[in-house]
């Protein structure tokens, strides 16, 4: 653990109530989040990349549950923290979040000033007047026209709609910004200037942050730190350039070889065999072992636990054992 992390996640384990068993989407996660830092997240669909943002940002659906497991924020555990003190003193002032879809979060019979009003005042006391200064440099940092909050969101550009949300996440100056993939279905262009405004924002602003997608690429660029997950399970995590020039799991090596590089016109692109498990009825020892083309005998027994190999480079592999 970091000494200087604004968060650390200790043992999270967060399950799914389903009629058939409890599916272990987070099983014993930790990491930590060092302040000022970029901690990117990848990993395929169902690894459990978005039920640990839901978790951290206390927003899970009904039937999930968290069974262990500790969230630290500046030190304080927030699972522990009442809901009304955490939606009043933490969330959207402290830790925001930048969803997946903007439309999950805009209200589409709300003008979209109306909507960034009442954020400022559920956390703020002030006035209308200052409310609104604060709301105009905002839309400003992220290259909004002002003439944007007389509009409803059906009015706006899928373009237009994600950066209303960074403003939103970013107007009460919070320590931790949480981005959960915040480009999905939007264009090439398009995606870049959005990670272009996260960039010079997080510059210029110095907040903490937790980038989560399923391209590495693009993590590369953006990131301090990288976790890898597979299957609720952390497999590998350690500096971006550690984990992009040494990585040390099967499934990392996998991944990194699915990404299209120019540089090597003539290899072609390997995919991951095989299907993620069945998160109910998980197999025993390694997850990754019915795909893995590095498998042993001992991967199918015993689960391997999370080593350093360097100080800041750790692996769950029993090949680095």
């Amino acid at each position: 653990m970091i000494d200087s992390a604004i968060l650390s996640i200790k043992g999270l384990k967060t399950y799914y109530k389903t009629r058939d068993g409890y599916v272990k989407a987070v099983d014993d996660v930790s990491f930590d989040v060092p302040k000022g830092s970029v901690v990117g997240i990848a990993g395929e669909s169902g690894s459990g990349k978005s039920t640990i943002v839901q978790s951290i940002f206390k927003v899970l659906p009904k039937n999930a549950e968290i069974k262990d497991g500790k969230i630290e924020f500046e030190g304080k555990d927030i699972l522990k923290i009442d809901e009304k003190i955490f939606n009043k003193e933490i969330r959207w002032k402290k830790i925001s979040w930048i969803p997946q879809v903007s439309m999950d979060v805009l209200d589409p019979v709300y003008k979209i000033k109306d909507q960034l009003l009442e954020t400022i005042f559920a956390h703020e006391d002030m006035s209308k007047a200052e409310a609104m200064e604060l709301i105009v440099n905002q839309l400003k940092a992220v290259n909004l026209p002002l003439d944007v909050l007389d509009r409803y969101p059906f009015e706006l550009s899928g373009g237009q709609k994600q950066r209303v949300i960074i403003a939103t996440a970013l107007l009460l100056n919070p320590e931790l910004v949480i981005a959960d993939e915040p480009t999905t279905a939007l264009d090439v262009i398009v995606q870049a200037q959005i990670l272009n405004i996260i960039r010079n924002l997080k510059n210029e602003r110095k907040f903490s942050m937790i980038f989560v997608t399923h391209d590495l690429a693009l993590l590369a660029g953006i990131s301090d730190y990288i976790v890898i997950l597979y299957a609720g399970k952390v497999v590998e995590m350690g500096r971006t350039e550690e984990v992009f020039k040494s990585p040390l799991h099967p499934y990392t090596q996998l991944l990194l070889k699915s990404i299209p590089d120019i540089r090597k016109r003539k290899e072609k692109l390997q995919g991951i065999p095989g299907e993620p498990p069945d998160l109910i009825n998980p197999p025993q020892g390694c997850r990754f072992y019915p795909r893995c083309p590095l498998a042993m005998d001992i991967c199918k027994r015993e689960e391997p636990q999370l080593i350093n190999v360097s100080p800041t480079h750790y692996v769950a592999c029993h090949l680095r054992k």
